[in-house]
């Protein structure tokens, strides 16, 4: 009966270290938006009905060596709207093509190189923290057997509001409910967002009904020498960059005019 203990825990032993470790997964992010823009028409502001905006992408996560490397794969399809007789115009921003995501699970470091407005940015962070709760409920993605975890991510957002070439803007509460689906057979903490949080490879995400994440393709395979830390930009902390990117849209949004331009951003 001690040999059957002996033997059980061994090939327990042996399950774990089998386990992937290294690997690379491909995601579509698929992000719907409803854009409401007020309109100045024989003095009057209207509110046309919402324009529809589609915004996918497909993004790259390599893993290993305790690190992760989130990048682009391929252009962005932006559905763009230019300007039309309400004086409406809509740009989209996505990825830059040199944007990437590092991260050291061990070291609890994060780094982001970041596109913005022609300048190159190196935002440094730590890996953030938040409370999921299991929910018990279980499916299979890509033949991976996933749990999934919620949260709610209380948060705030900016308005702008431009008007005849005068700009006013606000905070607005923007409470975020995410739904994740990861997988304990891949013990690591990679995903397209909120990596380092859960103990599993995150295959799907749904935020708020209207973004999501969806792995389409997962490998055992990867480029381990690309996993490295980006070097390329000017280093800043993420409060820094917001304040950055906050002023240089302010800039873009003055250029405007009297026209209301909407920029949308990830």
């Amino acid at each position: 009966m001690k040999a059957i203990h002996i033997l059980a825990s061994f090939l327990i032993v042996i399950q774990v270290q089998a386990q992937q470790q290294t690997g690379r997964v491909v995601y579509e992010y698929t992000r719907q938006l409803q854009i409401r823009a007020a309109i100045m028409r024989d003095g009057m502001e209207q509110a046309p009905p919402p324009l529809p905006h589609a915004h996918t992408i497909k993004l790259e996560v390599l893993f290993g060596n305790n690190q992760m490397l989130r990048r682009r794969l391929e252009e962005n399809t932006v559905n763009d709207f230019p300007g039309n007789e309400n004086g409406i115009q809509i740009r989209g921003f996505g990825m830059g093509d040199d944007d990437v995501t590092w991260l050291h699970f061990s070291e609890g470091r994060k780094v982001d190189q970041r596109e913005f407005a022609t300048k190159q940015y190196l935002v440094t962070d730590s890996i953030g923290k938040m409370n999921w709760k299991l929910t018990g409920e279980t499916k299979t993605i890509l033949g991976y057997n996933c749990q999934q975890a919620v949260t709610i991510k209380p948060g705030k957002r900016k308005m702008i509001n431009m008007d005849n070439g005068i700009m006013t803007k606000k905070e607005i509460a923007d409470t975020s409910n995410i739904i994740v689906w990861f997988t304990p057979a891949i013990p690591v903490s990679a995903g397209p967002d909120y990596e380092g949080q859960l103990p599993g490879l995150i295959l799907q995400v749904d935020i708020n009904g209207n973004t999501t994440y969806k792995a389409i393709e997962v490998s055992q395979k990867a480029d381990l020498a690309a996993i490295k830390e980006p070097r390329k930009g000017k280093k800043v902390t993420a409060q820094e960059f917001n304040q950055e990117r906050d002023k240089v849209m302010e800039e873009m949004q003055r250029n405007g005019g009297g026209r209301r331009v909407m920029h949308i951003g990830n």
